[in-house]
């Protein structure tokens, strides 16, 4: 799962990210449009609200490397809420008129911000995050995992194949989750580490995390 590197680890980069909104997009673009009130795989939400998470945490990510003095106690102060009762907590949604297709817009521009953001973003920035004070590529990791996996639980109700390019998994992997098993194949290993499938001999975890601080 290693791939070559400084240290023996690839980093994560905006291209990655880039990279993997596309395909998430050109993926979700063949879904059917009246499965998109479904719930989306083994989460709480729809497949509309998920990918309307998923935008959201690309934004959120992106305004957290934004200001000249990146926060250390906490997200930028937007207005985060939900629309329902249990349903994701976001700043961003989307214009139900517009349809999927307008969905997708708004989480292919979302993805973009980000992109911009870690690229122009000097390496040495630190910014807040629950699970770790990262660095741009933490930020450009944290958000491929989020478009990796979301998708996957979009892709198990809306009947799109979905599987990503195995280095992309590799080095989200390998910045973000430490303790991920090094014998599994990249792309099952990451959907073990975020709760949403069983490896040989290891039970799915109950309870996950990613670690956003950076690595040596």
């Amino acid at each position: 799962m290693r791939l070559p590197g400084d240290n023996g680890r690839a980093p994560v980069t905006a291209d990655d990210l880039e990279q993997a909104v596309r395909l998430a997009v050109d993926t979700l673009v063949a879904a059917p449009a009246a499965e998109w009130d479904a719930k989306a795989g083994s989460l709480d939400w729809t497949c509309w609200e998920t990918a309307e998470h998923l935008a959201d945490d690309l934004f959120g990510y992106a305004v957290q490397l934004g200001l000249r003095t990146p926060p250390e106690d906490g997200y930028v102060p937007f207005r985060w809420e939900a629309r329902r009762p249990g349903g994701p907590r976001n700043g961003v949604y989307a214009d139900p008129g517009a349809g999927p297709a307008g969905l997708l817009r708004v989480l292919e521009s979302c993805g973009s911000l980000l992109v911009a953001m870690v690229r122009t973003t000097p390496p040495h920035v630190r910014s807040w995050h629950t699970w770790g004070h990262a660095d741009p590529e933490g930020f450009a990791a944290m958000g491929l995992v989020e478009t990796l996996v979301h998708t996957h639980d979009l892709a198990e109700t809306l009947g799109v194949a979905w599987r990503p390019p195995s280095e992309l998994c590799a080095r989200a992997l390998n910045r973000l989750f430490p303790d991920a098993p090094a014998d599994a194949p990249p792309w099952p290993a990451l959907l073990w580490a975020t709760g949403r499938a069983d490896l040989p001999g290891r039970p799915r975890p109950t309870e996950w995390r990613w670690h956003g601080d950076p690595r040596p």
